[in-house]
């Protein structure tokens, strides 16, 4: 899954269409009737590719990571997905919502255990802030188990005028772990 993606490119018009480069985070914990937490995050991005409003999907590896809520649960399957696509950022919410209902998510408590979390951390240059939409994602700079997946799709990515390599949580690895391509900790 160690894939680029180029970031240089925030909009691109053809026509009418426009094209914006989003990244979103994903992750998971929790194990279900409809997969683990790897495939469940294999299974969203799966959907992504489909999306006929979505192209240039690319994946960060996958990452091991402890809760960073309560600490009675298992640790998060993360990773970063970063694509263009024509959908406006609510319409891009809309998505993740439904990606996450597809997965059988239940909110059981804040920050606790699911089977699938998909926030949408950028979308192109804009700045949002609603009551149900903050872009970019209010917490990108304190999870290093987003800024590190993040880096590695667009080492050279600027958020809020300032280079991602210079938040830092990006070079931060506490609690963090790389996976192998078949889901276990790569050492």
């Amino acid at each position: 899954m160690n894939t680029h993606f180029d970031a240089s490119a925030n909009n691109e018009s053809h026509g009418e269409v426009t094209w914006v480069t989003c990244y979103v985070g994903l992750g998971s914990n929790l194990t279900n009737e409809l997969g683990s937490p790897v495939e469940h995050l294999q299974q969203a991005v799966a959907a992504m590719q489909k999306h006929e409003q979505i192209r240039a999907v690319r994946v960060s590896s996958f990452y091991a990571s402890a809760p960073m809520g309560p600490q009675d649960q298992p640790d998060f399957i993360n990773a970063v997905a970063g694509f263009e696509t024509t959908l406006t950022a609510f319409e891009l919410l809309d998505f993740c919502q439904a990606l996450e209902q597809q997965a059988k998510r239940a909110r059981l408590r804040r920050w606790g255990e699911r089977s699938l979390d998909v926030d949408i951390l950028l979308y192109g240059d804009a700045q949002i802030s609603e009551p149900q939409l903050t872009i970019p994602h209010a917490g990108l700079p304190e999870r290093n188990f987003v800024l590190i997946p993040l880096r590695e799709l667009a080492p050279e990515l600027i958020i809020k005028g300032k280079p991602i390599k210079d938040y830092p949580l990006s070079n931060d690895w506490a609690g963090l772990n790389l996976l192998s391509d078949d889901g276990c900790i790569n050492r």
